[in-house]
């Protein structure tokens, strides 16, 4: 389907605007823009940028029935928090990530933090718009998971 818009181009100096201009900023000529259709061919299937319609990636996709695959079984670390680890599968995956959401109060962080704690040394991304560091810092020093 063709789209059509509307340019503005200067007579003097070539300058293009999307909107008409009595003065060209380019060359300070006055009253000389006039008016070109500009017909733009789109996609089929209306989708709209570049990664949608470049040709050369529609050519190499490949249409795969993921009930075919065979499962992979991916080794999972234990959390510690039973209701928890039932949830995710049996456990962590290592490199994965986990959203909590929720309403505000409900104890997202508070459960963060506990998995956090349980988990043994490594590296471990907390991303939060809520809490401050020194705060993250003193809930993570409290002992979360008693000697057993």
């Amino acid at each position: 389907m063709a789209k059509s818009k509307t340019i503005y181009v200067c007579e003097e100096c070539g300058h293009e605007t999307s909107g008409w201009l009595g003065r060209c900023p380019s060359c300070s000529a006055w009253n000389s823009f006039h008016a070109i259709k500009e017909t733009t061919s789109r996609p089929s299937g209306g989708h709209t940028g570049s990664w949608l319609s470049s040709e050369s990636s529609a050519e190499s996709a490949e249409v795969i029935d993921l009930s075919r695959m065979a499962a992979a079984e991916v080794q999972r670390a234990p959390t510690g928090i039973s209701e928890l680890d039932r949830v995710l599968g049996g456990g962590l995956v290592p490199g994965s990530l986990i959203l909590l959401g929720g309403d505000p109060g409900i104890g997202k962080s508070t459960l963060a933090l506990e998995i956090i704690g349980g988990l043994p040394e490594g590296k471990t991304l907390y991303v939060s718009g809520e809490e401050s560091a020194a705060l993250l810092r003193t809930a993570l020093l409290l002992p979360w998971h008693e000697p057993v």
